[in-house]
């Protein structure tokens, strides 16, 4: 199926247990097809991950992040994934800089990188830039001059919620519910994900405020389903939480796999997140 199969040096890595696999083709060579990615990426006959990150050179950019989701669909952004982009790229050598600017699908962010005790970067911060409330430009098929949506009214399997929709470079629909931390209703996330809505589909956020500066959040993400975190998503419900005047300007978002710190002051202001990046282990892989 794959004639010219060539082996390629990976990084297992995560951010807050969103995991992902990571190389580097600086020559911009390699192509991966979606069914390729997926099969890298499924849990049981894969690598497993819920994407893969291939580093690339940019003529406007120190890198270009090319991600992909794990069932192979392009994705915009990834919140979680350009952190650890930034921790592969410095560990690596690929730059000695502490402060990078990486073209994505949804533009060019700047990153600050923060190193350990070991010398390798352990923290990073991301301007995500500002949030985008336009419905043409999240996409969402929402006619109303009434901007930022908050609190349109969502029916999925039986249960009406009430959605802030925002995008981060990617598509988000925050849910804010009063259930259970353990029992979110991250069961209705698929079908909220393809709701004719949202033409390019969503990522959906279930959050639940414990108080003004902390949240917990649930998400299901577009072409991936439930992960441990969501950095794009972990911003979308903060700028949404703040819509609704729900917590401060620095809010801590509590996720499956640990915590992130959004801070976004106004909406002339950029979205700015940090949190960890961790490699796991080194591979290798035929694709």
């Amino acid at each position: 199926m794959y004639p010219h199969r060539m082996e390629i040096k990976f990084q297992k890595m995560h951010g807050t247990r969103n995991d992902f696999i990571v190389f580097h083709d600086l020559t911009n060579s390699v192509e991966l097809s979606p069914d390729r990615v997926a099969a890298i990426c499924d849990r049981r006959a894969g690598v497993g991950a819920d994407g893969v990150i291939v580093v690339r050179s940019d003529e406007s950019a120190d890198f270009f992040m090319d991600y992909m989701n794990s069932d192979g669909s392009l994705a915009e952004m990834c919140g979680n994934g350009i952190r650890c982009l930034a921790k592969y790229a410095y560990d690596n050598g690929l730059t000695r800089n502490t402060t990078i600017r990486v073209r994505t699908r949804a533009g060019i962010k700047m990153l600050r990188l923060f190193q350990g005790p070991d010398g390798l970067i352990d923290t990073v911060r991301v301007d995500m830039g500002r949030p985008v409330f336009d419905p043409a430009l999240i996409p969402v098929d929402i006619q109303t001059e009434t901007l930022p949506i908050v609190d349109h009214r969502i029916e999925a399997q039986g249960r009406a919620f009430d959605a802030t929709i925002v995008s981060m470079g990617n598509p988000h629909c925050v849910i804010f519910v009063h259930d259970d931390p353990e029992e979110l209703p991250v069961l209705y996330g698929p079908t909220i994900e393809r709701h004719s809505l949202f033409p390019a589909r969503t990522n959906v956020e279930f959050v639940r405020v414990i108080d003004r500066t902390r949240i917990l959040m649930r998400v299901w993400e577009r072409g991936s389903g439930e992960t441990f975190a969501c950095g794009t998503g972990a911003c979308a419900a903060v700028v949404a939480a703040r819509l609704k005047e729900l917590v401060d300007p620095e809010t801590t978002v509590h996720l499956k796999g640990g915590d992130l710190l959004v801070e976004w002051q106004t909406f002339t202001s950029s979205v700015l997140m940090s949190g960890p990046s961790v490699s796991v282990y080194n591979g290798t892989i035929n694709i």
